[in-house]
């Protein structure tokens, strides 16, 4: 087992005017309308940053905002010394090291719930699409092709469709196309209580052989790394149908193309895939390209006004909350701390490493000091402890440089 790398203790975190955010890769205009309101000081870019440009522009950065395309390693993180927090403007946060940012003292936001519609609904267009194959038919008649035939086209009412991960999107396509008049089953490593007529199966292997589509809705995990490979994909009824809008990984897509070419596999609808390009100007390959009743699209399925917009406001709130009072509440790799602002004190914010002690230091540097603390909330995890303290306002910068200066210290600041 691997020692937790910390970094050394060092100054409190000081924001000397407006706090700094920097929002990458287009992120929707909602979000720095609500930090600029709040009075942030907001940097927008449209596309990605590499590593090494990440590593550069991300000093003296107080919040981060990203989406899917941004990767932020340790070595960003240890040059970032005054960031409070890194906000991913989506569902997955698979794309930061978030146990890294653990242990720099940065918490990790992001958009659980904002864009479920948009990608449920963009799953129930590809069901149909794919039933009717309207992606080939769309075409042909592009290139002067009229081809009106009915043979292996067919209506979605009453066919199975097999939900592989029932959170709040799998739940929510649920519902809609039992709306259609399909019939819908679920597999899921956790209990959830089935909406609607909705019954879970025992076995993704069940699941895989009831269903005549198959919707993918997990996140990249390493126990989800190519969960659809040859032989899952052997184990679906002949003719069925994929549909991944998930996480590129999880599909193996030589696989898929060869199950597609046989016949097995009747059609495909991906929207993500294991290596996607960093801009929109870039080139894109993919086995899939070319076979028939095969819909690809460029990782859109939260791409709607009203997702962005939502998911904008989402993680805006999250960050602002956090920057202005200290709550970790939703951070997705952080102790759940959130205690309201108490009139006429300031509070200190101290990340440490979870070692026995620390509290008893920490409540010693107030008593010798004579502060006197009006209210103290820790949490803990494996690796950190997070402590939210209010004090009098006359002795807090004196406890906050002592406490700082504790061997076990990761990063500390005040909320004046």
């Amino acid at each position: 087992m691997n020692t937790p790398v910390f970094p050394s203790p060092s100054t409190p975190v000081s924001i000397d005017g407006p706090p700094k955010v920097l929002l990458l890769e287009n992120i929707h205009s909602s979000a720095a309308e609500m930090f600029a309101a709040e009075g942030f000081l907001v940097e927008r870019l449209k596309g990605a940053l590499k590593p090494d440009e990440l590593e550069e522009r991300i000093q003296g950065v107080h919040v981060l905002g990203i989406r899917s395309k941004t990767t932020i390693h340790a070595e960003a993180l240890a040059k970032a010394p005054q960031l409070l927090a890194v906000g991913c403007f989506c569902i997955g946060t698979n794309q930061v090291d978030l146990g890294s940012a653990n242990r720099h003292g940065t918490p990790v936001f992001n958009a659980p719930f904002s864009n479920t519609r948009s990608v449920a609904e963009l799953v129930i267009a590809e069901i149909i699409m794919l039933s009717r194959q309207l992606g080939d038919r769309n075409r042909e008649v592009h290139t002067g092709q009229w081809r009106k035939v009915s043979v292996g086209s067919y209506e979605v009412r009453g066919k199975t469709l097999g939900i592989v991960g029932y959170g709040h999107i799998g739940s929510q396509l649920g519902v809609l196309a039992e709306s259609m008049g399909m019939r819908v089953l679920f597999y899921d490593v956790a209990t959830k209580l089935p909406l609607g007529n909705t019954r879970a199966t025992a076995s993704l292997e069940e699941l895989l052989g009831a269903s005549d589509f198959v919707t993918l809705h997990v996140p990249a995990t390493p126990a989800t790394e190519k969960m659809m490979g040859t032989a899952e994909l052997a184990r679906m009824k002949k003719g069925a149908f994929l549909i991944n809008a998930s996480r590129g990984t999880v599909v193996d897509i030589e696989a898929l193309a060869n199950a597609l070419r046989s016949g097995h596999v009747g059609g495909a609808a991906v929207d993500v895939y294991p290596e996607e390009p960093e801009t929109n100007s870039d080139g894109f390959i993919s086995a899939l390209q070319g076979l028939s009743n095969v819909i690809l699209t460029p990782h859109i399925g939260g791409s709607t006004e009203e997702a962005q917009a939502s998911i904008g406001k989402e993680v805006a709130t999250s960050l602002i909350k956090l920057v202005k009072t200290g709550a970790t509440t939703g951070a997705v790799n952080f102790p759940q701390v959130e205690a309201p602002l108490i009139p006429k004190t300031h509070r200190i914010l101290n990340v440490h490493r979870n070692t026995p002690g620390v509290l008893r230091d920490i409540n010693r540097i107030v008593s010798d000091l004579n502060a006197n603390i009006h209210a103290q909330v820790l949490s803990t995890d494996a690796n950190i402890g997070y402590l939210v303290m209010d004090l009098d306002q006359d002795v807090v910068n004196p406890v906050c440089q002592a406490i700082a200066g504790l061997k076990t210290d990761i990063k500390t600041r005040i909320v004046f």
